[in-house]
């Protein structure tokens, strides 16, 4: 089986899953508790920077003439 995430929630007895998905008896999962109280809005505004300065409007347009070594495997759609 491979890895998947699902969204879930405690009831106040149970963990529900959010979403159907069958599960076998025995299946291994590993639970990650959110605090609801965690704060990341320095984690958002730390992202929102590095992708304002990875795409700004000053970002220079590439011509493909300006390609060294084509990617045989790339397929434009």
């Amino acid at each position: 089986m491979e890895n998947v995430t699902l969204h879930a929630h405690y009831d106040g007895s149970q963990i529900q899953l959010d979403e159907p998905y069958e599960l076998k008896p025995d299946t291994r999962l590993l639970i990650t508790i959110i605090s609801p109280a965690a704060d990341n809005s320095a984690w958002e505004n730390f992202s929102r920077q590095g992708l304002a300065a990875a795409y700004s409007p000053a970002e220079p347009e590439y011509a493909l003439s300006m390609v060294k070594e084509p990617n045989p495997s790339y397929e434009r759609g």
